[in-house]
């Protein structure tokens, strides 16, 4: 494996170790170990006193996006899998370590009354919403061809992808106060899908025109809504549904896959009053690959 180098630190290029897990994945079992910015992130109290809700943030950018929100002076409520207490428990430390409260949800999202659940437990907690970022996301390679995927991974991508981005929305909006900012987790696979993705690909571009189209009908609530559309990056969905993990990132073309700490920075920056102006956005992260 070799090494290239990024302003300050050290990624990993192509080829990568071999590796396969179980669906959803874990972060430990991970060669090489993501970077979520547990050495690097910096906050500068952008989102002091927030009270952010973050879904899939046990691991991958959602764990990078956690740990910058509570650097930034965020409280954090976020979504995990059953399977994935450890990893939730590991983002809770690091949300509790930078002094802001975690409060980890086990939440399959793809269950309208389970995402209820979530936004009334964090209205409960903190009595409002000021961020939310629909992160969580599921797929599953299938190079043979659309005959491949059944109608159970297609319903699953769909409500994972997209009903749970729709159900939250529509729950979270009473709660949030002038001011608040909704993030979707978009792709590059919106505007280049990659065949063997053809599902997830579907998702990623139904959430680029839901983010547009819910930006401008909440624009007069004060609410922005937004997206960021990342690359490659190397998180624990991607040992756990690619057939190969040898060259991912290859594409690219910055040479490798990203960190989910280098996705972070742009939540925070949509999420901050900084881009008070910025609404209806795709924020493109893709590592040089060109997009609309």
């Amino acid at each position: 494996m070799t090494e290239q180098q990024h302003p300050g630190k050290k990624y990993p290029t192509p080829p990568l170790p071999s590796q396969h897990q179980p669906h959803p994945g874990w972060t430990g079992p991970m060669d090489p170990p993501p970077d979520h910015g547990e050495d690097s992130y910096r906050g500068t109290g952008r989102l002091m006193d927030r009270k952010a809700v973050i879904t899939g943030g046990d691991s991958g950018i959602g764990r990078a996006v956690a740990l910058a929100f509570a650097r930034e002076g965020a409280d954090v409520v976020f979504t995990y899998l059953e399977g994935e207490k450890d990893d939730a428990a590991e983002t809770a430390r690091w949300v509790e370590e930078a002094g802001r409260q975690a409060v980890p949800v086990a939440c399959d999202v793809r269950d309208e009354e389970n995402c209820r659940a979530l936004i009334d437990r964090a209205v409960s907690d903190s009595g409002r919403i000021d961020i939310l970022v629909n992160n969580a996301a599921y797929q599953m390679s299938q190079p043979d061809g659309i005959e491949a995927i059944s109608t159970e991974q297609f319903d699953r991508v769909m409500r994972t992808n997209l009903y749970s981005m729709f159900w939250l929305c529509k729950m979270a909006l009473p709660h949030m106060p002038e001011g608040g900012s909704i993030i979707n987790s978009a792709s590059v696979q919106a505007y280049k899908p990659s065949p063997h993705l053809l599902d997830y690909a579907t998702t990623k571009g139904g959430i680029v025109t839901f983010t547009q189209g819910l930006a401008q009908m909440v624009i007069g609530r004060g609410i922005r809504v937004n997206a960021v559309a990342p690359g490659p990056v190397w998180t624990p969905l991607i040992p756990a549904t690619m057939p190969d993990t040898q060259e991912f990132g290859k594409q690219a073309p910055i040479g490798r896959p990203a960190q989910p700490a280098e996705m972070a920075p742009a939540y925070v920056f949509l999420a901050s009053p900084e881009a008070s102006y910025i609404t209806a956005e795709i924020v493109n992260a893709t590592g040089g690959t060109p997009l609309p």
